[in-house]
């Protein structure tokens, strides 16, 4: 009985520290932004040259074989404020446009092995995904919307840390915004505590087709833990609501309905919802346990060249916050030390791909 109280109170607690952030807080500072130097451009360059010199495939590149050196602070204190600080981080001017897909891609893959393990990130098995209008029905519940120009709703992906790369902005839209969940959560807590509630117990979730070996087309996750001293959230709308096409899953409740809006009404309010607009060159890095992030719609450029494209990696972060049991259901596993996270389809072989697909 004891025990049961104490988590009862846990879970009443509102949430302190950086994680619980605002914009305007955010707004006001430059803790969130690197600008990359020269020289560090250099370092990556030799890093570059290095590595095309062996004729090492990108997805076969370590930290060793990527050596940063000069960049090793800062990368350190990078990391730190990714995962236990306010929860990401803009690294702008990589000089994408004199690179080329293949040498940006290396450099991105170079950067981001300092920070963790690349996992696969659909049934293919790609290691760096292609955020690009593919042609894709926005409508089909199998579809994933980054392969669309439909705007997604703040959502966390399935990994620690989330990449994205810009290679080529939209013509118009296309932007990005990040929310605290932490916040939001403390913002119901007090407001809300009876969804905060509903937020803690399972939602029915689908896997849009990319079934892992042994596993179902549908899981239950609940929306906020409280484990391990952290509040630690996994949202993602798309496939709550791609699992409701499935005859056998149960309608969402209006309670549960609520809560989804109440979270997506909240991470879009403007003293919540942090506006970022991407740049070639510029890499956003976001810790999903604890950042919502979404992008607007879009318009594209009708030269096939000038379309919006970003690449994406999904990281691992081997010595990262502990995650409760449950998100092994959608992780694959939640140990530290490998390559939790990602999505693993049985005939499946990790590799990247340059050409968007």
């Amino acid at each position: 009985m004891i025990a049961l109280e104490v988590l009862k109170m846990m879970k009443n607690e509102q949430v302190s520290g950086p994680a619980a952030w605002t914009a305007p807080e955010m707004a006001a500072s430059d803790c969130w932004l690197h600008q990359f130097r020269d020289d560090e451009i250099a370092e990556i360059q030799a890093a570059i040259d290095a590595v095309r010199a062996r004729g090492l495939a990108i997805e076969d590149v370590t930290r060793s074989d990527f050596p940063l050196p000069g960049l090793a602070a800062a990368l350190s204190g990078i990391y730190q404020k990714i995962v236990h600080g306010h929860g990401f981080m803009v690294l702008r001017g990589l000089p994408v446009a004199d690179w080329g897909i293949a040498d940006s891609a290396l450099a991105y893959w170079g950067i981001g092995v300092h920070l963790g393990l690349p996992v696969s990130q659909n049934a293919k098995g790609h290691l760096i995904g292609h955020v690009r209008d593919l042609g894709h029905d926005p409508d089909d519940p199998k579809v994933r919307i980054y392969t669309t120009t439909r705007r997604q709703p703040y959502h966390t992906d399935s990994c620690d840390i989330v990449g994205l790369l810009c290679l080529q902005k939209a013509k118009a839209g296309g932007l990005s915004a990040l929310s605290s969940s932490v916040t939001i959560y403390n913002e119901m807590l007090q407001a809300r505590p009876d969804l905060v509630e509903v937020l803690m117990q399972p939602f029915v979730y689908g896997r849009k087709g990319e079934v892992p070996a042994g596993k179902n087309e549908t899981y239950e996750m609940a929306t906020f833990f409280r484990h391990a001293n952290h509040l630690t959230t996994i949202l993602a709308p798309d496939f709550i609501y791609a699992a409701q096409h499935l005859a056998e899953v149960p309608r969402l409740s209006d309670q549960q309905q609520e809560a989804l809006d109440m979270v997506q009404s909240l991470a879009n309010r403007d003293d919540i919802r942090l506006d970022l607009t991407f740049e070639p060159g510029d890499v956003q890095l976001v810790h999903n346990h604890q950042v919502l992030h979404t992008r607007t719609d879009y318009e594209d450029f009708d030269d096939p060249a000038l379309k919006r494209h970003l690449l994406r990696l999904w990281l691992a972060t081997p010595a990262g916050r502990p995650l409760p049991a449950a998100m092994a259901e959608r992780y694959g596993s939640v140990a530290l030390g490998g390559e939790r996270g990602g999505i693993r389809v049985a005939g499946a072989r990790p590799h990247v791909n340059l050409e968007p697909a």
